[in-house]
């Protein structure tokens, strides 16, 4: 689909499954507290099942964005109530777990900063504003959109759909609903078929469950796909409390077995920079020659190293 083409309609609003209501609780009101519970809980797991199935869609997604993210292009999340909500929630996580750069993971809000604390009246059926805000951060050929809409039917996220698609990028659309516009439209569709919800229309319950697991899936993977993590350790933490700076010095002696003094130094030689200090040790350089060595491999710790694949 080229940016000059109209964006699919697909289907009435009133035939939404996520806004229909569900048949297998009619009584929930009626529920003994363990029996409301376990409905609850029993619900969510189809979330889970709407994340497997998408699985091949979340795989595509990874692919078409690992290269883009790669030549320096960002992520970039929009959405409206809790759609937004876990925009913003994944778009901040990463610095912190990945080190990756705030500027480089940004999160449009409809209604502004302002909505992820209380509901912005009206602010979702703003499509115009949806479009001025992507326009405003200079969205490029290079960026990844991510947009969140359980409906995808959300006038916001439509709009920042057209101006991604006019700026080239790369548009990932996630939604709940089968055949709706904003999976129609994007380059890249994800459809998390969640159906009814237990307390009809509220999709904040195992729709919103599904687009969290999605969201983690979809930029942790993409992490792993910029030498993010080495083996499964998440080496390229920024440890910036007390907690983290326990952990980078646990990672980097589960990555090269060595005791936790040799670990304490060469962390703190290099700012605290375990893929640093992880390729000093292994390679027993210094952490100059290990920064130039991981730099000249990409960021990779396995490349760095020479570790062979496998």
């Amino acid at each position: 689909m080229t940016s000059r083409e109209p964006l699919p309609q697909g289907r009435a609003p009133t035939t939404l499954e996520t806004e229909s209501a569900s048949a297998l609780h009619p009584n929930l009101d009626r529920y003994t507290v363990t029996d409301l519970v376990n409905a609850f809980i029993d619900d969510q797991q189809r979330a889970l099942q709407a994340v497997s199935a998408a699985g091949h869609q979340i795989a595509a997604a990874v692919s078409a964005a690992a290269p883009r993210v790669a030549a320096g292009g960002r992520l970039v999340y929009v959405g409206a109530g809790s759609s937004g909500r876990l925009g913003v929630l994944d778009s901040v996580e990463l610095y912190p777990t990945f080190s990756w750069p705030r500027a480089r993971a940004r999160a449009l809000l409809a209604g502004g900063p302002q909505a992820m604390f209380e509901s912005v009246e009206g602010a979702e059926d703003d499509h115009d504003q949806g479009g001025a805000d992507l326009r405003s951060i200079d969205v490029a050929r290079n960026d990844v959109v991510i947009l969140l809409a359980a409906s995808g039917t959300t006038p916001y996220v439509l709009g920042a759909l057209e101006v991604a698609r006019a700026a080239g990028a790369l548009s990932i659309g996630i939604a709940n609903n089968p055949g709706a516009p904003l999976t129609l439209g994007a380059d890249i569709a994800i459809t998390l078929n969640t159906g009814s919800e237990i307390i009809s229309g509220s999709t904040r319950l195992k729709a919103a469950t599904a687009q969290k697991v999605a969201l983690n899936t979809l930029s942790s993977a993409i992490m792993v796909r910029l030498h993010k993590v080495y083996g499964n350790l998440m080496v390229d933490v920024h440890p910036t409390n007390a907690k983290l700076l326990r952990r980078a010095l646990s990672l980097t002696m589960q990555a090269t077995g060595c005791d936790e003094a040799t670990a304490q130094d060469t962390l703190a030689a290099c700012d605290q920079q375990v893929k640093v200090a992880i390729v000093a040790i292994r390679l027993k350089i210094d952490v100059a020659a290990a920064a130039v060595r991981l730099a000249a491999a990409d960021g990779s710790v396995r490349q760095a190293i020479a570790e062979p694949p496998g």
